[in-house]
């Protein structure tokens, strides 16, 4: 029996709630890039915010950084293995237009059976527990800084299309 309890701002905290900006941040991005390679060749590092991930991107600049909040948009609503079947299949699309047979295969993942006569099962279910608030805390943390580094790149494509002071 649980409580409906009023929103506290501790909630602003949570993974959903952190889903949601991030999601919102790139759908902002996308609909406020119109244009998005005019991003092509704008590097990252006059960015404070993105500076750090010239590193991580392969071409280093705001075109291939847009391409990657997109693409983990995608992940985040539809899965990872939804969202690399369907770049596989748009790839062999490109590819081969006329097969159209293209076969995708979605291998089932083998599930771990838990056995529940073991002793350790309780120790196992607060090695879960662990596991899952580690990977909670860092998920929350990598959307926070992927949420505002959305924000970031709007803004700047503002900045070099001049719309930096208008609106909105």
């Amino acid at each position: 029996m649980m409580m409906q309890l009023p929103e506290t701002p501790n909630q602003k905290n949570s993974l959903f709630n952190a889903m949601n900006r991030f999601i919102g941040a790139v759908n902002n991005m996308d609909q406020t890039i119109m244009v998005p390679s005019l991003l092509r060749d704008v590097p990252l590092d006059e960015d404070r915010e993105m500076g750090s991930l010239k590193s991580d991107v392969d071409e280093g600049d705001m075109y291939s950084y847009y391409q990657l909040l997109k693409s983990i948009r995608t992940d985040i609503e539809w899965g990872v293995r939804c969202a690399a079947a369907d770049e596989r299949r748009k790839e062999s699309m490109k590819i081969t237009r006329v097969n159209s047979s293209a076969s995708i295969s979605s291998s089932a993942s083998s599930s771990s059976s838990a056995s529940s006569s073991s002793d350790d099962d309780e120790e196992e279910d607060e090695d879960l527990e662990k596991q899952f608030q580690f990977h909670l805390t860092g998920l929350q943390g990598v959307l926070s800084k992927l949420t505002l580094q959305a924000n970031s790149l709007t803004k700047r494509y503002k900045q070099e299309i001049g719309i930096g002071g208008w609106g909105q």
